[in-house]
């Protein structure tokens, strides 16, 4: 059977969330990616793993019975990933490791508690620090390693970098919104709407060459340099937004929901990925780091 990996990983986090959402969000990929994922695996299996409801999705008799076999597969898939990098488990070191605003808020934590439990005798010293600092840093030795934005990456001259994953940027908008109704929304539509302006890891920069590359410009009610002010806002229905689905939530810390849209026009992704000196090697404890999140992601999410 064609089984996949990420089909397993999308049905495992349904099931031990049971929301769909939560999956997603927790898998950085869209609703649909899980939804499709898992539709795929349930026809492959010729069974209904999971039952939909208004409350989310609870496994079948034999969606239980597959859980626990699916587990069973990606602890074996984790432990095949780990035996080429096992002699490295011993080694010890220091690992100064560069993050940008948004790697540390909605990415890191998770991969560095893994990290430190695969690899207890290597110390990763984090920093948060602005992607052009982090640049400076990496050139200059200050640094050894950085995960950040690479979609934003300015020195390609000095820095090699590796992308991980892609996050997909969609439009944000309240639930009870007029464009929700509609069949396709477009940039032109968004523009004549008010605009809530996410400035942190040079988000309004980033937006900007996109609004540009149409010939448009959004209406800024706010501009901000917080996710959650942002996500409150557009719940509320103060405007509306265009951001990644790596750091979207579909409730605002007051309960309000957030719905999504794919906008007509393409809208560049949010890339996440290591940088590094090019004229520098990788010291032992920075390659096996690498090796780690390659292998964990996939390249891929």
């Amino acid at each position: 059977m064609p089984l996949t990996l990420k089909q397993l990983r999308y049905f495992i986090a349904a099931a031990e969330t049971g929301q769909i959402s939560h999956a997603a969000v927790e898998m950085n990929v869209s609703q649909s990616a899980v939804t499709a994922g898992i539709q795929g695996l349930e026809a492959d299996l010729g069974v209904k793993l999971l039952s939909r409801g208004a409350q989310g999705v609870a496994l079948t008799p034999e969606g239980a019975r597959f859980l626990a076999r699916a587990r069973g597969i990606m602890a074996a898939v984790e432990d095949a990933v780990r035996s080429p990098l096992g002699e490295e488990t011993r080694l010890t070191g220091r690992l100064r490791l560069g993050v940008t605003y948004t790697v540390a808020g909605y990415f890191m934590a998770r991969h560095y508690a893994a990290f430190r439990r695969s690899y207890p005798g290597i110390t990763l010293e984090l920093t948060e620090q602005p992607r052009a600092a982090i640049e400076n840093a990496l050139v200059t030795g200050g640094l050894d390693l950085a995960v950040l934005l690479t979609s934003n990456l300015a020195n390609h001259d000095d820095l090699d970098a590796e992308t991980l994953f892609r996050s997909r940027r969609r439009l944000w908008l309240p639930s009870d919104h007029p464009l929700l109704t509609q069949p396709q929304v477009s940039l032109q539509d968004v523009v004549r709407q008010p605009y809530i302006m996410l400035t942190v890891d040079e988000a309004n920069r980033t937006a900007g060459r996109y609004w540009d590359h149409y010939g448009l410009t959004p209406e800024v009610a706010f501009s901000t340099s917080s996710v959650e002010a942002v996500r409150s806002m557009v719940a509320a229905g103060m405007g509306v937004t265009i951001l990644s689905d790596m750091v979207y939530r579909p409730w605002s810390l007051d309960g309000q929901r957030i719905e999504q849209r794919v906008t007509v026009e393409p809208v560049p992704s949010m890339d996440v990925g290591l940088t590094w000196a090019r004229m520098r090697p990788l010291s032992a404890p920075a390659q096996v780091f690498r090796a780690f999140l390659s292998l964990t992601l996939g390249s891929g999410g």
